[in-house]
């Protein structure tokens, strides 16, 4: 091999690795669920109380669910989101024997922007509560508390 062919290859090398080192899996996007102020990274147990969650994202998706004692019927809600793009939280609760009493989504850059109000009735005990952000861009929260 002639140095001619060995310097152009030296000269396209760096090409090479940038172009095949980059990729379209490459992805910063995140989203992220806090309940009483413990940010969730996998699904948690054991919340007793009013719940004051917030969450934030930059395009990212999560599901994440938590145990929640409920010792009455109902439970109040609220939630809000500030989305700079298109998106979705999805708030779904579970009663103690799992029968669904809110499911309940809030689409990113459309109004209503938030919502409130009191489930169906339920079993009191441990109830399960889901929260799914797709795609989401932007920040919110939500509270739950016990109510009849």
């Amino acid at each position: 091999m002639s140095f001619s062919h060995i310097w152009k290859l030296t000269l396209l090398l760096p090409v090479f690795i940038f172009l095949f080192s980059c990729s379209d899996d490459d992805d910063d996007s995140f989203a992220r669920v806090s309940v009483n102020g413990t940010v969730l990274f996998e699904d948690v147990s054991d919340f007793n109380g009013d719940i004051d969650a917030s969450f934030t994202g930059n395009g990212g998706s999560v599901t994440r669910s938590f145990k929640w004692n409920n010792n009455l019927n109902r439970a109040d809600y609220n939630a809000d989101i500030t989305a700079t793009a298109a998106g979705s939280f999805q708030m779904i609760v579970s009663d103690a024997e799992g029968t669904v009493v809110l499911d309940k989504t809030i689409l990113g850059n459309q109004e209503p922007d938030s919502i409130d109000g009191v489930t169906a009735a339920g079993s009191p005990g441990i109830w399960t509560v889901t929260i799914v952000l797709v795609d989401f861009s932007g920040d919110g929260s939500f509270s739950l508390s016990e109510g009849d």
